[in-house]
């Protein structure tokens, strides 16, 4: 299978500019409203996983403020030094998402704004490693785009790269390995325009 060069670069691309993509992050906190629908479908101080953390500020930081056991994964190691410094609550990990095994299962697993870097055939294959993260009735929120497609953005010049399957297939997705669709909003006007997905594991 031919790999696509700027989804490769990803990693490269965000350890050559952690520091000025954190210092460019909003910390307006404008996924509170999410991240309160997600925390609500967990158990108190609940066990969470968050995929692609970056710095960990500001969604971590929330997270972790409001009780919850974090555990941050990024494969960029200036990202996890970052949130191992701010937020020495949480634990941190440099690691890649894709074929991730942590040997242990969460209340919850976040992969905003992340996920989407992955290729339409990467994203596919992450569905398993959701799957093996989460609990029974546990719940799974991401990010992703509007359409089946690529859309190239920018950081420091250079090209960033995203891309998402048609909506029918994440649902095809979720379904397949045992998550149900409990809330999903197309760029959702009180939250930057994202794209949101929230789903629960059905139990086994």
């Amino acid at each position: 299978m031919k790999k696509n060069r700027d989804a490769e670069e990803i990693i490269d691309l965000y350890r050559r500019h952690a520091k000025s993509w954190a210092a460019r992050r909003s910390q307006s906190l404008q996924e509170k409203s999410w991240l309160d629908r997600f925390l609500q479908t967990m158990p108190l101080r609940p066990h969470i996983l968050d995929l692609g953390c970056g710095s960990g500020a500001p969604m971590a930081r929330y997270l972790l403020d409001q009780g919850a056991d974090l555990q941050g994964v990024d494969s960029a190691p200036e990202m996890i030094e970052m949130a191992q410094t701010s937020l020495p609550k949480g634990r941190w990990h440099v690691a890649d998402m894709r074929g991730l095994d942590l040997g242990q299962r969460f209340d919850g697993v976040l992969a905003w704004n992340s996920f989407f870097h992955l290729s339409p055939e990467e994203q596919r294959q992450m569905f398993r490693v959701f799957r093996d993260h989460i609990a029974d009735n546990g719940a799974l929120m991401f990010t992703s785009g509007t359409h089946d497609g690529v859309a190239m953005g920018c950081l420091e010049g250079e090209r960033l790269y995203h891309a998402s399957l048609d909506p029918q297939e994440y649902r095809d997705l979720l379904n397949s390995h045992g998550f149900e669709v409990a809330d999903h909003v197309v760029e959702d006007p009180d939250c930057g325009r994202h794209t949101v997905w929230l789903a629960r594991r059905v139990k086994e």
